[in-house]
């Protein structure tokens, strides 16, 4: 890499209530992320999407069906803080999960512990409100906004996520062009948009999604960074910024789909130059166990490989193989 350049690293779905809250106090805060710890540590900082409440507050959401409640005790900050991870989204569907309470309570446990968040807040205007992870010299901006649990979006005076229609209504890309805009006139660079979008065990991006993501680009975003399906898709690399459409699990209890393989998937490891933009991605092949992630080898780290790779090139994407796994070459990088 040249002078100047910064890594920014990427993963899918961090969920730390359950079975993996079960775990925490039992171990020490590194284990859960096993021989992965080193890649993770390597770069700048890392992003996730966190897939949970962080409280102890007991009572669940009920006020619509829900099948699922995922909660994390305080301590969790320590395993998200043990990872180098700098910023999560928390534009999801389980954000919620414990009413308001359990939302306000994970606000305050992320800032208590300098962990930036995006895409719920106290009202809607603090969960479209975007958040700034300093690295290396770069001010990054990451917006963040979700599709999933429509009861969840927050309003003028009530807690909530950063809701958005994305596939039916025809102002959403509008809606974070302007704050993009605005973004990018106080500085701001690279600018994510971190998106949970659609549903769940999918293994592609639909058409509106692909529309979406590219307007996006045309409209000033460098990245976007997308979950939610528990399956990684396929990356696309365009006008000079990359599109992460899903970048699956990263840490959780979940039950393996032997034919999807949501135990499969990356940690997808950003190259930026603070003047010619976005660079390389290098994507690192992860193997999710119980409660703990480790590196994919042998036949395992093959498959997945091969998997991505025919991934992208449906999108169109080349991919290169080197020894830690895929590399994509970002073609079109302008400066900044």
């Amino acid at each position: 890499m040249g002078i100047g350049m910064v890594t920014l690293a990427f993963v899918g779905d961090v969920m730390l209530g359950r079975g993996v809250n079960e775990q925490i106090g039992r171990h020490p805060p590194e284990w859960f992320w096993g021989d992965v710890l080193p890649v993770l540590r390597s770069a700048g900082a890392v992003f996730a999407n966190l897939e949970c409440a962080i409280t102890r507050h007991r009572r669940p959401w009920t006020r619509t069906p829900k099948v699922f409640h995922f909660r994390a005790n305080p301590q969790a900050v320590d395993v998200l803080r043990a990872a180098n991870v700098r910023f999560v989204s928390l534009a999801n569907n389980h954000v919620l999960d414990f009413e308001e309470e359990g939302l306000l309570d994970t606000l305050r446990h992320l800032d208590e512990a300098g962990i930036a968040h995006a895409g719920a807040g106290r009202d809607e205007e603090e969960a479209a409100a975007a958040a700034f992870v300093e690295v290396a010299g770069l001010r990054c901006a990451v917006l963040a906004a979700t599709d999933n649990e429509p009861p969840f979006a927050a309003g003028p005076c009530r807690p909530g996520t950063h809701y958005l229609d994305i596939e039916r209504d025809p102002q959403a890309a509008g809606r974070i062009g302007y704050r993009v805009r605005a973004l990018r006139e106080a500085g701001a660079f690279p600018i994510v948009l971190s998106l949970h979008w659609g549903p769940n065990m999918t293994t592609a991006p639909p058409r509106a999604f692909r529309r979406f993501a590219r307007a996006a680009v045309d409209g000033g975003v460098e990245m976007i960074y997308g979950h939610s399906a528990h399956v990684f898709h396929g990356v696309e690399v365009y006008g000079g910024g990359l599109i992460l459409y899903d970048t699956g699990d990263f840490l959780d209890d979940y039950a393996v789909d032997p034919h999807l393989r949501n135990d499969w998937s990356f940690v997808f490891l950003v190259d930026v130059h603070p003047l010619q933009g976005l660079q390389r991605m290098r994507m690192v092949p992860v193997q999710l166990e119980f409660a703990r992630v480790a590196l994919a080898r042998g036949p395992t780290f093959e498959a997945i490989c091969a998997r991505m790779a025919a991934r992208c090139a449906a999108l169109g994407t080349q991919v290169r193989r080197v020894a830690e796994g895929l590399e994509v070459y970002i073609e079109g990088a302008v400066a900044v």
